[in-house]
């Protein structure tokens, strides 16, 4: 049945006149663990969503082939908008709250739903898709917050009238509406992975396939040209955060597109690739959220360092696969760490080990570096893309190397001698994992890196346009509570708290970002349990935090920031003045900026928006300030 789940659906003459003991039965039967509050919900709200439709009918001809759908469930999800309906040739997103005032996490809430919807439903393209919160105890229509509209349910038929005047146009049918392929949401990292390691496919979302397809084309290409031409390659995918480039990576190697070189080991075909990071809490997850599929979930990720290890030893066997995708290549460790934490002597950083594997590889291999902009966090990452062209020029076999880059960082990887292809499709500039937002990254950059506020806070107000959504508080319990009532009726959401693992007074306003704490956090059930039996394991109880490290390359749905005093504002400019120290202070280059990489990370973690909360220290009044003038918005 390729029908969406709801509790009931018909156009506006039989919901009129149903009698709503049956509408109420029907969604208590759809909804079978209903609350008695729902229930008390249902019995409240449905006589008046009759009363309104019927007003409706009565001046508008055409309200006959309109369309109510009640609990309508998001094909793939658990969520449900309370109503759905199909006016003129629009769609209303209507959120029932039994209160007089609707707060910040009401009108965040069905703003997203009316998002989703926009983005990924095949039938809303194009059309205008209304968010509208009732408060069940106000009466007349309020006003319209941030493109939300906030009306009692006295006014909904003049809202409905209101839209679907401006909408005219053919109605949507129900049937193609309810279809379960129409809606295609944007999967995170984890169900990406999970679905790919399950079915060898992705399901083709229309943006997603658009925006990584061409690198993924042009990668398979170059990986065919190796194993034909028996050559040995460099390629360098480049990205914002969230444009895709991990799930580029695990396509590539976990996909089909490789199928036809697979090649026969121990009694059986294998595919020729390998997915390698170096980011241990994203090889935990993947690992913890795959052990169900065997091998402990290593099968599909490993570690970098595991990696290294294994085949830098004496008498070490060469590797056995003939593609190396190496995630987050720009933070590779540069010589002096790996020395430090491989105890390994040679020299070398992680690119030279990797080129030297390569190079051990009989007849062919590609190396496919994935590269994020401005996320080295950790001492020894701050060799960046550079190290990968020393790693090709000191290889043995230098002859036979081609690298592959997109032109952003072409100059840093081009040395006359060695053979090179500029290639624009080699980077990604659509943000995935942030919906439709594609100016979140420079926002951050212009946040942290001394933008023009008039801009910030234009840009700013784009976010809330698109309904990715900035908001700070100065009081802990307020930003929990903002996202325990935002997620409420979204049991799959995963919301978080993160903090900066250098600051050193969070800890005094409950945070736990301390070395202990953190290093207690178990990040596969933390990301990935089940939060409803594990409140303090799980992100959703907002009891245990991750700091940066524990965060990059991850992603939640929403995000609290505590803000430290290791990175505040000082008389108009960022200062780490009260950041703690690194244990290797030799090995760092450049402490600053790794404090600001950390804060770019943390500030790009959530898909659907940040809450920041700022302590109530004097340190941090010029930050709360700043913030609030480069657009978050006070809770």
């Amino acid at each position: 049945d390729d029908r969406a789940p709801s509790g009931w659906d018909s156009d506006f003459p039989t919901f009129r006149s149903a009698a709503p003991r049956v509408v109420r039965e029907r969604l208590a039967a759809f909804i079978i663990d209903a609350s008695k509050e729902q229930l008390r919900a249902w019995d409240d709200s449905i006589p008046d969503l009759q009363r309104e439709v019927d007003e409706v009918l009565t001046r508008d001809l055409l309200a006959a082939q309109y369309s109510a759908i009640l609990e309508y469930e998001l094909p793939m999800e658990s969520r449900r908008p309370d109503v759905l309906l199909l006016v003129g040739a629009g769609v209303l997103v209507v959120e029932l709250k039994g209160k007089m005032t609707p707060s910040q996490a009401d009108l965040d809430q069905v703003a997203a739903y009316a998002r989703d919807l926009r983005n990924y439903h095949r039938e809303c393209a194009g059309r205008p898709v209304v968010p509208v919160l009732v408060p069940t105890r106000a009466r007349g229509y309020q006003q319209e917050i941030d493109g939300v509209h906030v009306t009692g349910p006295d006014a909904l038929d003049g809202l409905v009238a209101r839209i679907a005047a401006e909408s005219r146009g053919e109605p949507i049918a129900r049937d193609r509406f309810l279809s379960a392929s129409a809606y295609q949401p944007l999967p995170s990292l984890i169900e990406a992975a999970r679905e790919l390691f399950t079915s060898g496919e992705l399901r083709t979302i229309r943006k997603a396939h658009a925006a990584t397809e061409p690198a993924v084309q042009e990668i398979s290409r170059i990986i065919h040209q190796a194993a034909l031409t028996k050559s040995r390659h460099l390629i360098l995918l480049t990205g914002s955060p969230g444009a895709g480039k991990t799930l580029v990576g695990l396509r590539t190697v976990h996909a089909k597109y490789l199928d036809d070189l697979a090649v026969p080991r121990d009694g059986e075909k294998q595919i020729p690739a390998v997915f390698l990071s170096g980011n241990g809490p994203l090889v935990e997850v993947l690992q913890w959220e795959l052990k169900s599929a065997g091998g402990d979930g290593k099968t599909f990720v490993r570690g970098v360092k595991d990696y290294v290890k294994r085949y830098t030893r004496p008498r070490a066997p060469r590797p056995p696969e003939h593609v190396l995708v190496f995630d987050e290549a720009q933070r590779a460790w540069d010589a002096a760490w790996v020395d430090e934490k491989h105890e390994v002597s040679e020299g070398k950083s992680e690119a030279d080990h990797f080129v030297a594997f390569a190079d051990r590889i009989p007849e062919w291999c590609v190396v496919l570096g994935l590269i994020g902009s401005g996320q080295e966090i950790n001492t020894g990452e701050e060799g960046g893309v550079g190290q990968w062209l020393e790693a090709v020029e000191g290889s043995d076999k230098r002859a036979e190397w081609t690298i592959h880059t997109p032109p952003g960082i072409a100059v840093q990887v081009t040395r006359e001698g060695i053979p090179t292809e500029v290639r624009p499709t080699l980077n990604l500039d659509t943000e995935l994992r942030f919906h439709s937002v594609n100016a979140l990254h420079r926002f951050v950059a212009g946040l942290l890196e001394g933008g023009d506020v008039a801009e910030l806070r234009e840009t700013a107000a784009r976010l809330e346009s698109e309904v990715l959504h900035l908001r700070m508080t100065r009081s802990l319990e307020t930003a929990k509570q903002y996202l325990h009532d935002r997620y409420a009726d979204d049991a799959r959401a995963k919301y978080g708290l993160l903090a900066s693992s250098k600051d050193k007074d969070l800890l005094l306003f409950g945070v736990p970002n301390d070395f202990q704490s953190t290093k207690r956090v178990k990040f596969g059930p933390w990301y990935g349990g089940d939060a409803s039996t594990q409140q303090t394991e799980h992100c959703r109880g907002l009891i245990s935090c991750v700091t940066e490290f524990g965060a990059q390359g991850l992603e939640l749905d929403g995000v609290l920031l505590a803000w430290g005093t290791d990175f505040a504002r000082k008389d108009g400019a960022w200062s780490n003045a009260r950041a703690r120290g690194y244990l290797k202070k030799a090995l760092i280059r450049d402490a600053f900026q790794l404090r600001l990489n950390a804060y770019r990370v943390l500030l790009t973690r959530g898909r659907d928006g940040t809450v920041v909360f700022v302590p109530k220290l004097s340190e941090l009044d010029e930050t709360f300030e700043y913030l609030s003038a480069a657009g978050f918005r006070a809770l």
